[in-house]
C-alpha cells in the first residue's frame, strides 16, 4: 500500500517510496520468468553466496538473499568459511564457481577479514558472473553506458525512480557520499542519457564545504553516508525527492533487540517538505536485494543465449 500525507503549510503532497511494494513487483516479474524457464525444461538461475566469518549484519544480509532466491524459484548455494580462512583458499573456491557452467552469479559478502585483499577477490570473480557489479569490468562498462551489472543499491534506486515515474531529466541531483558501492555509481547513473538520468549531479563528501546550501538547491538528494540523521530539514527545499541509503544500528533500550535501525535522514522533520522520500527501514534496503536478483537473471540470460 502506498502511504501518503499532505503538508498544508508548504502545499507539498508527500509520497513514501515504498521499497517493499517496488521490490515485490520486481520479484513477481522474475518469479514468472523463472517459472517459464522451468516449464520449458530449462534450469533456474543459480546464485552462489560466499560468507567468510560470522558477522551479524553479514549473516542477516546473506540469509535474506538466500530466502529471496527461494521465494522466486532460483537455486541458491551458501558457502560458509571460517574467519581464519586463507586468502588462497577463498580464491580457489571462487575459481571453481567461475568455471562451473551451472552457476550464474557469484557474490562474496563484504566486508572480508583484514588479512584478505577485498579488491583482489572482487577482481577474481568472472565478470559474466559479477552480479554485485563491483568488478573493474562491470564498473568500466557502466561508466561508458554499455550493458553491465550495476551495483545493487544504485540499481535498486533507479528501479524505484522508474516505478514511481519520478522525473529526473534536467533536475539538479546531489549525492552525499562517494563510495565505490553507492555514491560514485549513483552519480554516474543519474547523469547518464537515459529515461531516469539526465540530471546535473553534484557529489558531496567529508571534504565538501557548504553542503547545506548545495543540498538546498537540489531537486533530488541521495544520502549514503552511514551517519544517522545527517540530512536535516534545513538542508532540503520544498518538493525535493529524498532517497535514504543509510542503515545504522543505534542503541535503543525501548526495543526488544536493544537497538533501532536509523537512516541518514532526519525522517520526521524532513519528510513533510518532500514530494517523495524513502523510509528506513522499508526503503532502499529491500530494493538492493531485488536488484541483485535482477542482475542474477540477467547473468543467466547472457550466459544462455545460445
Amino acid at each position: 500500500m502506498q502511504l501518503k500525507s499532505v503538508n498544508l503549510f508548504n502545499f507539498v503532497a508527500m509520497e513514501i517510496l515504498d521499497g517493499k511494494l517496488v521490490a515485490q513487483s520486481v520479484k513477481q516479474g522474475l518469479k514468472a520468468q523463472t517459472q517459464q524457464l522451468i516449464a520449458a525444461g530449462k534450469r533456474a538461475p543459480h546464485l552462489v553466496a560466499i560468507l567468510v566469518g560470522s558477522d551479524g549484519a553479514s549473516e542477516t544480509y546473506v540469509a535474506s538473499k538466500i530466502k529471496n532466491c527461494e521465494e522466486i524459484g532460483y537455486k541458491s548455494s551458501l558457502v560458509r568459511l571460517e574467519t581464519i580462512v586463507e586468502e588462497t583458499e577463498l580464491m580457489k573456491i571462487i575459481e571453481q564457481f567461475n568455471n562451473d557452467d551451472a552457476v550464474d552469479g557469484i557474490l562474496v559478502q563484504l566486508p572480508l577479514p583484514k588479512h584478505i585483499d577485498e579488491q583482489k577477490i572482487i577482481n577474481l570473480i568472472n565478470p559474466s558472473k559479477d552480479v554485485d557489479g563491483f568488478s573493474p569490468v562491470s564498473v568500466g562498462r557502466m561508466v561508458l553506458g554499455m550493458p553491465s551489472f550495476i551495483p545493487a543499491t544504485p540499481y535498486g534506486i533507479m528501479l524505484m525512480l522508474e516505478y514511481y515515474k519520478i522525473p529526473t531529466s534536467g533536475k539538479r541531483a546531489v549525492v552525499i557520499g562517494r563510495s565505490n558501492i553507492v555514491g560514485r555509481p549513483m552519480s554516474i547513473l543519474l547523469s547518464q542519457a537515459n529515461s531516469y538520468g539526465n540530471c546535473t549531479v553534484t557529489v558531496c563528501h567529508s571534504r565538501s564545504e557548504n553542503i547545506e546550501s548545495i543540498c538546498l538547491d537540489a531537486d533530488i538528494i541521495v544520502v549514503a553516508l552511514g551517519i544517522p540523521g545527517f540530512l536535516k530539514s534545513s538542508m532540503v527545499k520544498a518538493g525535493a525527492v529524498v532517497i535514504d541509503v543509510g542503515i545504522t544500528r543505534v542503541a535503543d533500550t525501548t526495543k526488544k533487540s536493544g537497538f533501532a535501525i536509523k537512516g541518514d535522514v532526519d525522517f520526521d522533520n524532513v519528510s513533510p517538505k518532500c514530494s517523495h522520500i524513502s523510509p528506513v527501514p522499508g526503503g532502499v534496503g529491500l530494493m538492493t536485494i531485488a536488484a541483485l536478483l535482477k542482475n542474477t537473471f540477467n547473468a543467466y540470460q547472457q550466459r544462455n543465449l545460445s
